[in-house]
């Protein structure tokens, strides 16, 4: 038996895999690089790096990427946002944590 592929096909289903690019995800997001970089600043996304050391982001980051640019675009100031995203990220987790513990019961 042969072991999974390490690129292709096995990775379209992993949120966490790093698939994009700084150019593409800013494509993707509407917004610049320097906007993605100032995510990365304020701790709100860390992307992985290719050998090359370019920056790589996974559909996970990107949709709180977008979900930063939407809180800026109504006003929010970054590192708010990112905290917003952040407090909400671990409250979700919170309550999937709960969720399983009650189901164990």
């Amino acid at each position: 038996m042969s072991p999974p592929p390490t690129t292709g096909p096995a990775h379209f289903d992993d949120d966490d895999y790093p698939a994009f690019t700084m150019g593409r995800a800013a494509e993707m997001l509407g917004t610049t690089p320097g906007f993605l970089r100032s995510l990365d600043e304020a701790k709100l996304i860390t992307p992985q790096r290719s050998e090359g050391g370019h920056r790589r982001y996974s559909r996970y980051q990107l949709r709180l990427a977008a979900r930063a640019r939407e809180l800026v675009d109504q006003g929010t100031a970054l590192e708010a946002a990112c905290r917003i995203i952040i407090l909400e990220d671990q409250l979700a987790e919170a309550i999937r944590i709960n969720e399983q513990m009650r189901e164990q019961d």
